[in-house]
């Protein structure tokens, strides 16, 4: 099989067999098209199933001189380990020259998060009094009570809120489906926006149910909510570096600070592996020690 039509089978089996999004889609035939460019400049050029384990590495510690970041390389490996799985299940090749390649170790880098102070100094530095206040404060409060991703914040319908039953539907990564709980404060936010705001709103071809509107009257993009976050975080005197992403790890940290179970943590996040959703247990106890170094009398050694 020829690169062109093996890439071809790729990304049909990826959107149809995996599901994953467009975004992961196009990352993963990003990163074969590197490969593909390394088998082309072989002498003889070598076809997909021509590569050996060999040759597979040599592409890995070219990569990595290259510069590539230890995430860049773990995702290039999960990439070219997915295409000659692919392979396999096909019978392109007989065996997976990829299945002994070595990942890279990657650091656990533990994530900013705010505190329930920093959160309210947020909502209370929204203007009541500007255009589309009203849609500022629901973003907050919707974003930190159900921890949910910026693109699932812009993709979220009307009709998909269910506060009758204090549940809310989400479109994950992948397309997937998970309904997730909703607070009685992001419930009430969301109200004043429909009825205060949005009723009056231009309405857009296509997003007559999309929640969030820009000031056109179409769907809000995931800009807009990061420039919103981190206009907000200025003016409430917050110096980390933040983001959407930040009321997540806020979210799921509170939740574990205050002994919510991982595995309802794990379904609230939609995260695939409970082993993602475990470095909140990691930023819990180094909250904790942070705190003891602090605040106990005998923290610090005595002379």
């Amino acid at each position: 099989m020829e690169w062109q039509r093996a890439i071809t089978d790729f990304r049909m089996h990826l959107k149809l067999e995996r599901s994953l999004s467009q975004r992961t889609v196009d990352a993963y035939l990003s990163d074969l098209a590197k490969l593909r460019r390394f088998a082309e400049a072989m002498q003889p050029v070598h076809q997909p199933a021509e590569i050996t384990l060999e040759e597979l590495q040599l592409f890995v510690t070219q990569v990595v001189r290259d510069g590539a970041s230890a995430t860049s390389q773990a995702r290039l490996l999960s990439s070219v380990r997915a295409f000659y799985r692919m392979l396999l299940i096909e019978k392109v090749v007989q065996e997976d020259p990829s299945e002994l390649l070595q990942s890279p170790r990657l650091g656990r880098k533990l994530p900013t998060f705010l505190t329930v102070e920093e959160i309210d100094g947020m909502e209370a530095a929204v203007d009541m009094s500007r255009a589309h206040a009203h849609r500022d404060r629901a973003i907050l409060a919707t974003l930190y009570s159900c921890g949910l991703r910026v693109s699932e914040l812009c993709g979220l319908r009307l009709s998909w809120l269910h506060f009758d039953a204090g549940f809310i539907r989400v479109v994950g990564k992948g397309d997937k489906e998970r309904l997730v709980p909703i607070g009685p404060d992001a419930m009430q936010q969301i109200r004043q926006y429909v009825e205060l705001e949005r009723v009056h709103a231009p309405l857009q071809r296509k997003a007559e149910d999309v929640v969030f509107l820009n000031h056109r009257g179409g769907g809000l993009s995931r800009v807009a909510v990061f420039s919103l976050v981190k206009k907000l975080a200025v003016q409430a005197g917050i110096r980390k570096v933040i983001g959407p992403h930040t009321f997540r790890h806020s979210f799921a940290t509170h939740l574990v600070e205050r002994g919510a179970d991982l595995r309802a943590v794990q379904e609230m996040l939609g995260h695939a592996s409970i082993t993602t959703t475990e470095i909140y247990t990691h930023l819990d106890r180094e909250y904790l020690r942070s705190n003891i170094m602090q605040f106990h009398p005998r923290a610090k050694a005595r002379s």
